[in-house]
């Protein structure tokens, strides 16, 4: 669930020249990144979707999933990585949006997420809270 206009807990995210602000959900691995802030990390891609990691060190849990929405915002466990999706991976089926394996969603980009193909691995990636 993503919070209200309220409490929400607002991020930017910034690489290169792209500027792009999300609303975090109000879930466990949400509130652990949200801590973390601001963090930088060189980015990967796989398909449609970049990838860097996190200073978080969590399980996986039960709403975890595998396939997800455009725009959506996920922690992937195996790799300590935030993910961004924004089209398919090498992993989807026909027209979904799937994950290497279940993520846990953190929240959603705003705007148009299909933007990100301008990421190019080894470019930086950097999350910040968005006290505005």
């Amino acid at each position: 669930m993503i919070l209200g206009t309220r409490r929400s807990r607002r991020i930017r995210i910034r690489s290169g020249e792209l500027r792009f602000s999300a609303t975090l959900a109000d879930n466990r691995a949400a509130r652990a990144l949200w801590k973390r802030l601001p963090v930088e990390a060189e980015a990967s891609t796989w398909g449609q979707e970049i990838y860097f990691p996190v200073p978080l060190q969590l399980t996986s849990s039960k709403d975890d999933r595998d396939v997800v929405g455009k725009g959506d915002i996920a922690y992937w466990p195996p790799g300590s990585a935030v993910c961004i999706f924004f089209g398919k991976t090498p992993a989807s089926r026909g027209e979904e949006i799937r994950a290497a394996s279940p993520v846990t969603v953190l929240g959603r980009v705003e705007g148009d997420p299909e933007l990100f193909n301008a990421v190019e691995d080894g470019q930086i990636v950097r999350l910040e809270r968005d006290d505005s």
